[in-house]
């Protein structure tokens, strides 16, 4: 069984600052990630946007919450980025940390 790790503290933080039941939810859903299951929550890949085998998990509402990881390493899942959505359509921002935190990880991970 994987387990999930963020990649920065930063990631923990924006995951912490999420309203609990959201947490919970999406805490969920990487367990079953984790164990090599489908999330509960919706989610989406957004590879062209982040990077191979990113994908964001979805709680639509107002607002809207999101969690980008990358499930694809033996070993992981590696939670990205965490985030309050406010845009309709994609939030170029929060893909563009999203982004930049994949590469750092891949730094990490060849290294």
């Amino acid at each position: 069984m994987k387990e999930f790790r963020f990649v920065n503290k930063q990631s923990l933080k924006e995951f912490k600052a999420l309203p609990l039941t959201v947490q919970k939810r999406f805490a969920a859903d990487l367990n079953e990630i984790c164990k090599g299951k489908q999330p509960f929550s919706k989610f989406k890949h957004i590879a062209d946007s982040v990077g191979v085998g990113a994908i964001e998990l979805i709680e639509n509402g107002r607002p809207a919450y999101r969690t980008v990881y990358v499930a694809k390493f033996k070993g992981a899942v590696y939670i990205l980025h965490s985030f309050t959505k406010t845009t309709n359509g994609v939030d170029r921002k929060a893909m563009g940390t999203a982004k930049r935190r994949y590469k750092a990880m891949m730094v990490e991970i060849n290294s």
